[in-house]
This record gives C-alpha cells, sequence and structure tokens, in this order.
C-alpha cells in the first residue's frame, strides 16, 4: 500500500508540474502553421522530449547538476528567457504564421525544434517537473521499488500528456483561424508572464541560496 500511495502521489505531483491541459494553447498557437501530419510528429516527439528528459534526471539529475556546476535557479532563468522569446514571436506574429510550399524544408527543421524546445523543454518538462521528480528520488532514499514506481509514474504522465494534447486539438478546429490567431496573441501574454515569473523565481532563489551560504549579506 505504502508503494501504491507513493505511486499516486508522484503521478499526480509530476502531472501537475508538467501541466499538458495549461500547454495546450501554446501548442496549438506554436504548431498553427504546420499540417496534421507536422502536428503529429512534433507532438510525439514534444512528449518523448518530456519523458526521456525527466527519466535522465529520474537517474542522474544530482550527477548532472554537481558535474555541471548549474542549479535549478539557473536553469529557470534560462528556460524563462527561452519562453520570453517565444512569447515576444507569438505577439508579433512570427509564431503561428501560415507556412508557404517554398519554405517545406525549412518547416520541417523547425518543426523538429519545435518539439525539443520550448513544447518538450521548458513547456512541459520543465524546472518545476525537474524538481519534482528530484525531490521524489531523493525521498527513496535509493530504494528500487519506489524508483521504479517513479519511473512508472513519468510513463504515465507522457502517456496522458500525449492523448490530452492529441484530442485537444479537435475543440480548436471550430474557433476559425481568427479565434486561433487570437489565442495566439492572448496566450502570448500570458506565456511572457510565465517566462517573467520563470526568471523572478531563479533570481530570487539564487539571491536566498547566496545569502544563505554567506555569498551575501
Amino acid at each position: 500500500m505504502e508503494e501504491l500511495a507513493f505511486l499516486l502521489a508522484a503521478t499526480a505531483s509530476i502531472f501537475v508540474t508538467v501541466d499538458p491541459i495549461g500547454t495546450l494553447p501554446f501548442f496549438i498557437a506554436l504548431t498553427d502553421g504546420f499540417d496534421k501530419e507536422d502536428k503529429r510528429v512534433i507532438l510525439t516527439r514534444a512528449s518523448l522530449t518530456t519523458g526521456i528528459t525527466l527519466s535522465v534526471f529520474l537517474v542522474a539529475g544530482n550527477f548532472l547538476f554537481a558535474t555541471f556546476g548549474f542549479t535549478l535557479y539557473a536553469m529557470e532563468i534560462s528556460g524563462g528567457t527561452l519562453l520570453f522569446l517565444i512569447a515576444y514571436g507569438m505577439l508579433t506574429g512570427e509564431v503561428g504564421k501560415k507556412i508557404p510550399n517554398a519554405d517545406r524544408e525549412d518547416a520541417i527543421r523547425r518543426r523538429d525544434e519545435l518539439a525539443i524546445a520550448p513544447l518538450g523543454i521548458p513547456l512541459l518538462a520543465g524546472p518545476g517537473a525537474i524538481a519534482t521528480v528530484m525531490v521524489y528520488v531523493g525521498n527513496t532514499n535509493g530504494d528500487v521499488v519506489d524508483l521504479i514506481g517513479l519511473f512508472v509514474a513519468i510513463v504515465v504522465v507522457t502517456l496522458s500528456t500525449w492523448a490530452i494534447l492529441f484530442y485537444g486539438q479537435r475543440i480548436f478546429r471550430y474557433l476559425g483561424r481568427v479565434g486561433v490567431t487570437a489565442i495566439i496573441r492572448v496566450m502570448g501574454l500570458l506565456l511572457g508572464a510565465v517566462a517573467v515569473q520563470f526568471i523572478l523565481n531563479g533570481i530570487v532563489g539564487a539571491a536566498h541560496a547566496a545569502v544563505a551560504s554567506g555569498l551575501l549579506p
């Protein structure tokens, strides 16, 4: 029963921080210029990127942070900066443009890029989701059963994310181009706010850590 409770708690926590429901409007906006097959490829690769990223931090998160010498706060600041650039593109109309046939090859390259960043990282597998996984890793105390349960939780969240983003697109089909364009602008504004909050969290967290370590008064 303890293992089941751990699995359910981990699944719920990771799902909330990955937040595929909240990411759906951004997914629609970022892929507005692509055809159905392109969207499916982006969705699948973004979901895989999310699952793989969280699994990597499950296995070697602490080692990666120690090896490269960066902190979660640095990830929040860099991730927030990336999101802000994407939000600017959404507000100015650079994101969501229809793709001319002559630019098809470039569109395919852009499709692959979008699947990894910003959709896979940091919109889905963001600092919050990574931190959640690492916290649960610390709580396992090296117990193999709990670690396997945590991996199962990541798999469940990854599959749920794919399903939500795939079927959620049908809702937006009825909105039409005008409706989608309006959503792109609004979501760009909201995403900009999320980006700024990421950056602020990173700055404040780093400042608190510096004070606690005596680097700042």
